[in-house]
């Protein structure tokens, strides 16, 4: 590449960084506003004076009870779909039984449900299981629509590993868990790491199901207080933008002290041989 080119490139570089990098900018400088400041001077300028007192108020609001249920929720759910997600992929992909296709092809189907068709039926089954109004009532609709985008980025990447690796196990007599556990999982690492990127991202961020599911305060998640957040100060820009900030800040310390992994997960399988 000429000089001229890697100049350009630079330069185009540059202002995508720009284009992306300033609406979390914009976030951060409106928060620290308060609100007679932020209608008497421009949307676009930076605070008078940097003040914290809108996390303050955001943070005594709820915000840390509604952190602690998304992580609890998020991360159990995870943990959940990854390990199951993971031996379904293995049976998928390396144990030959008949009905293989058929279960993968069920899974599959599965990826082209709208969760919106599926609230009612979700909601009657929380409530005759008891779970209705409860944290962990959400986990199972998380995981059940999680599983078959898991499934199908697992298998795929199980596939390929050479059936040479499993037969010399299988010789030094390890046993299929064995195999799984020992072998198989590590070499999965970067799927792994596709898979929690990606349902990390979808189930932080998750509504629908929360608002059907969950209606008592202290019970919310993240995107339910944050939109309970925004009703009750809906006149208070600056206040609102605090509340976005804080629903976005994990995620962006996660790309941020995670980058390097989350660009080998979401590339993984880009490449074979």
């Amino acid at each position: 590449m000429s000089k001229t080119a890697k100049i350009i490139v630079i330069l185009l570089a540059g202002i995508w960084l720009l284009i992306t990098l300033y609406p979390f900018i914009f976030m951060l400088q409106t928060s620290m506003k308060t609100n007679m400041e932020y209608f008497t001077t421009s949307v676009w300028a930076f605070p008078e004076n940097i003040s914290l007192d809108n996390y303050l108020t955001a943070m005594n609001s709820g915000f840390i009870r509604f952190y602690l249920n998304s992580l609890f929720v998020t991360i159990t759910s995870l943990v959940i779909i990854i390990i199951s997600a993971s031996m379904a992929a293995y049976m998928i992909a390396k144990i030959d039984f008949k009905l293989s296709n058929s279960v993968f092809s069920f899974f599959l189907a599965g990826m082209m449900i709208p969760i919106h068709i599926t609230l009612i039926p979700v909601y009657r089954m929380t409530q005759t299981m008891g779970l209705y109004d409860k944290l962990t009532g959400l986990i199972g609709p998380y995981v059940a629509f999680s599983l078959p985008i898991s499934i199908f980025i697992l298998t795929g990447f199980i596939a390929e590993i050479p059936r040479e690796l499993e037969e010399a196990a299988y010789i030094d007599g390890a046993n299929i868990f064995q195999i799984f556990t020992k072998i198989i999982f590590p070499l999965i690492k970067p799927a792994v790491s596709t898979v929690a990127i990606y349902n990390l991202v979808l189930l932080w961020n998750e509504f629908i199901y929360a608002l059907v599911l969950i209606s008592n305060p202290d019970k919310w998640n993240l995107t339910l207080g944050l939109w309970n957040f925004q009703g009750q100060y809906g006149t208070n820009v600056p206040m609102v933008m605090t509340g976005v900030m804080l629903s976005v800040l994990p995620l962006l310390l996660f790309y941020i002290f995670l980058q390097e992994k989350v660009i080998k997960g979401m590339t993984a399988g880009a490449v074979k041989g």
